[in-house]
């Protein structure tokens, strides 16, 4: 975010680096009682040829939020999607405000099922269902 963009009220930067960090930022919502509701206000590198925000940026954004309530659910350890199914209900327009809100749904020993949405005002815009395997290491790529 350069200091010209202005955080949406009630919301905070994550400051993610990687691939969240290129797409976002990742916001996380200030309002008690909402930590697990994420955030990211759409631009116009978001948009599609259509002139629309691109499908794959509501499917990233879904992933990481998911990603990061399996992490918490794991005791803070690395999670990795192994599936996940995406539902779109509705289009986004650029410089729209997304909501994400995702719930762990139940979490054994190994795999983590995760449900996540993703909200425009009060339009449901995508919603997720999500398996996540909990990694016994973190593995970096090779050299």
């Amino acid at each position: 975010m350069t200091p010209s963009e202005i955080l949406p009220a009630n919301w905070r930067d994550l400051k993610i680096e990687g691939f969240m960090g290129l797409l976002g930022p990742l916001l996380r919502s200030t309002r008690p009682g909402e930590s697990n509701l994420f955030g990211l206000q759409t631009r116009e590198a978001h948009r599609n040829p259509n002139g629309q925000v691109h499908g794959g940026v509501l499917t990233s954004l879904l992933d990481h939020v998911i990603a990061i309530e399996g992490w918490q659910a794991a005791g803070r350890r690395p999670t990795v999607t192994v599936q996940m199914d995406t539902r779109f209900l509705g289009a986004v327009q650029v410089g729209d405000l997304l909501e994400v809100r995702a719930n762990v749904r139940q979490a054994g020993r190994s795999l983590i099922f995760v449900d996540a949405d993703v909200c425009c005002g009060d339009r449901q815009i995508a919603s997720a269902t999500a398996v996540m395997k909990i990694s016994s290491m973190a593995s970096k790529p090779d050299d």
